[in-house]
């Protein structure tokens, strides 16, 4: 059983989470410039059996795609031509920067690490893996 990769993509910087190999567990790994992200995904790939890539989906809140989309799916489609073996999945990621934030500050960070924003995708990253998880539980 391989890992499960998720990304919170941003025009600049992306956080990214992975699971354990039991897929049990999400953790937040890293922040990368997203010019960077593909080639960090196929690095990290060389170490580690990823088993599914999961996409942090920006929606309004009528469920239409956002904005940012149009900077996400063409990277997404490389990712799908260039590891078609790689099944990438998209998880619906609205609200996901405020309870990342709310996370870190239920979690006692100070104001200083909570201003962040590599912290804050990390996280983000990770409630997106956390919510794949979750639904994706037998």
């Amino acid at each position: 059983m391989g890992r499960v990769l998720a990304i919170d993509y941003g025009r600049k910087k992306s956080g990214i989470a992975v699971t354990d190999p039991m897929q049990i567990i999400a953790n937040g790994l890293t922040t990368v410039a997203s010019h960077e992200l593909f080639d960090f995904i196929v690095n990290y790939m060389k170490e580690e059996e990823v088993e599914t890539i999961v996409i942090g989906h920006p929606t309004q809140n009528s469920g239409e795609d956002s904005e940012s989309m149009k900077y996400i799916q063409p990277f997404v489609n490389r990712l799908k031509n260039k590891l078609p073996q790689i099944p990438v999945v998209w998880v619906d990621e609205r609200f996901t920067s405020k309870i990342a934030f709310q996370a870190m500050i239920d979690g006692g960070l100070k104001k200083k690490a909570r201003r962040d924003k590599e912290l804050v995708d990390k996280v983000s990253a990770t409630i997106i893996l956390q919510t794949y998880l979750e639904q994706n539980r037998l």
